[in-house]
Parts: C-alpha cells; structure tokens; sequence
C-alpha cells in the first residue's frame, strides 16, 4: 500500500501543479530589449467585470515588482474609468509627468460560459465481472445515480506592452484561461504565465 502512495504521489503532484490559463500565441520586437523602470499595469473590462479587473491588474503589478520594476495599477493610480474621454496626447502627457515610461493593456476579449453534462457514477470496473453477484450488486446503484450538469467559464485575453517614450508596441499575447476555480486563483495563474512568456521574449528579466 506504501509502495502504491509514493507511486501515485508524483502524478498527484503533477495534476495540482497544472494551471488552468496558457498564452495561446504572442510576439515581441526582438530589436531591442526596452529599458523601462515604471510600468503601469491597465485593465480594459466592462464594470460588471471590475472586481476581476482590479484583481488582475494588482496580481500582473504584483509579479512585475519582483523583478524589480516600479508598477502600479490604473484602478489606483487614475480611478476606474482610466483615460476615459481623454485625448491621445492629454493620456501620454499624464503618464510621461507621471514618471511612466511602459503600460500593460489587459483585455478581456470574451468570457464564455459552457454546461456540460457530467454522468452519474459509471465507471468501468472489471473486477465484478468475475462474478454475477459482484457484478450486480457494483452496477445496480449506479444505473440510478443520477448525473448533473456543470457550468464552466472560460476567459480570453490579450495583454500589449507599449513604450511610452516612443509610443511603440513591444509585445503583444493572446491567453486562455479555462475555468479557473476563483478569480484570485485566475489573476495568480494569468499572471506568472504572462511574465514566463514575457521573460522567455527578453522583454523583461
């Protein structure tokens, strides 16, 4: 029975270490590596999404400050409505006297949901074959559990980083995230995976 756990420990380990989100495709000006310092953090999400907004932003801010960069997020920095109704040149002002010389754009390009059907207990056993007692009585109290259906959220994501000294996009990925268990959980694993893709393009790092 030891023998069984310590053999199963490792894929058990495996499956809770899998993320739920992984960048889909992205690219990056390999001319150069920028040298930013300040880097703003900005969500483009409807208001009903604000709170996932906030999370993300903090989370993506969170992870570039332990690389040593200085990033804060728009919600703090300049409100919920960001720019809104501002003029290209007023939005690039304010953040050049702001210190900024890099901004992040999260958009949430779709969020959809999926029902599935999950069947009730049916697993395929052969042990009960051996006998018409055993088979019986393993199968009969699961022809009667009934299934249910589940609901899952699916998000898509596309993340730009733009030089604000030359106003000139960097980098640019699409990423999914397939129902993650929490927004907490969906901002941690967006994060790490956007920074991984960032750091491997010699963007940061």
């Amino acid at each position: 029975m030891k023998k069984l756990i310590i053999l199963a420990l490792p894929a058990l380990l495996s499956l809770a270490g899998c993320s739920s989100t992984k960048v889909t495709d992205s690219w990056s000006d390999n001319t150069e590596k920028p040298a930013l310092k300040k880097i703003l953090v900005l969500g483009l999400f409807n208001d009903k999404d604000r709170n996932t907004r906030m999370q993300m932003e903090e989370q993506l801010a969170e992870d570039l400050r332990a690389y040593g960069y200085d990033a804060v997020t728009s919600f703090n920095a300049y409100g919920p409505k960001s720019f809104g109704n501002m003029s290209e040149d007023k939005a690039l002002k304010m953040l050049r006297n702001s210190g900024i010389d890099g901004v992040v754009t999260i958009t949430l390009l779709d969020k959809s949901k999926e029902r599935n059907y999950v069947p009730g207990n049916m697993a395929y056993n052969p042990y009960p074959y051996r006998r018409f007692w055993g088979y019986y009585s393993y199968y009969y109290p699961r022809v009667y559990q009934p299934g249910y259906y589940e609901t899952n959220t699916n998000y898509y994501f596309e993340t730009n980083l733009y030089n604000i000294d030359n106003n000139k996009l960097l980098y640019s990925a699409q990423s999914q995230s397939f129902d993650p268990s929490s927004t907490r959980v969906l901002a941690d694993e967006y994060a790490k995976t956007i920074v991984k893709d960032l750091k491997k393009k010699n963007i940061i790092g």
